[in-house]
């Protein structure tokens, strides 16, 4: 049976509580989720364009300057390693990046994002799994019904911030999704089921939004291969690819 979901203040306090305990040295690296990123541009050649999420983005840059060369000029940029959607140990949130990103310009018309990653792999790393989202090769296909819950719980933080987003008049999101993880130094395997139905459930808060929202599935590029030994974040020819995907969304939209 799955585990009994945890949601709200109560699973906020529950993170820190552990974290500050279990592991003080990644509550320590947390401090520096934005020392941890490629430099934030809070004015760039194009500031219509704003990108904002994870680590996926934030830890190495690379996804963002491939884009960049692409466009020939910059846009700017406040993606920070360790964020979650609202909330969290890291600031800023990608909500609290957004917020940023209007209180510098507000006048932001195209949002490239990712987001709720790190609401699944924070506790599914540093917790021992407490949503029961990691599936062993015998649950093939049964992802825990607890698991699904936390995740449609994301739905609802994404497809808020999404209708926020165009309130503000942004007018277009190009909304990354998330790849296979790996075996790796992150201990983030087992994790595909989960990577699949939560790209299914970003896909659908996308679909729904009222902002044009159009959905990167990096899943069918993205191979080993294509990520670091910490089974987590993109190599450079990883961010290659999923540049060159997200450009295909974003040069339309320009």
């Amino acid at each position: 049976m799955g585990k009994n979901p945890v949601s709200g203040r109560a699973r906020l306090l529950r993170w820190t509580r552990a974290l500050a305990v279990s592991a003080p040295a990644l509550l320590a690296g947390c401090g520096l989720g934005q020392l941890m990123s490629a430099p934030w541009i809070p004015d760039a050649d194009n500031n219509d364009v704003v990108f904002l999420g994870d680590s996926i983005f934030a830890l190495s840059g690379e996804i963002q300057s491939a884009i960049h060369a692409e466009a020939g000029n910059t846009f700017r940029n406040y993606t920070t390693s360790g964020a979650e959607i609202e909330g969290g140990l890291i600031n800023p949130s990608v909500r609290g990046q957004f917020d940023l990103a209007e209180s510098d310009n507000p006048n932001s018309r195209i949002v490239v994002m990712d987001g709720g990653g790190n609401d699944i792999l924070i506790p599914t790393i540093a917790l021992a799994d407490p949503y029961d989202c990691k599936t062993q090769w015998y649950e093939f296909g049964r992802l825990s019904q607890s698991c699904r819950e936390y995740i449609d719980d994301i739905y609802v933080d994404v497809a808020n911030l999404l209708n926020d987003m165009s309130t503000s008049g942004v007018t277009d999101v190009v909304y990354l999704g998330y790849y296979y993880t790996k075996a790796g130094l992150l201990g983030a395997s087992d994790l595909d089921e989960a990577v699949d139905y939560g790209d299914q459930i970003l896909a659908a808060a996308c679909s729904n939004a009222v902002v044009d929202c159009g959905f990167v599935d990096p899943r069918q590029v993205m191979t080993n291969a294509d990520i670091k030994a910490d089974g987590v974040h993109p190599s450079t020819s990883g961010s290659n690819k999923i540049a060159g995907l997200i450009w295909s969304e974003l040069e339309p939209r320009l």
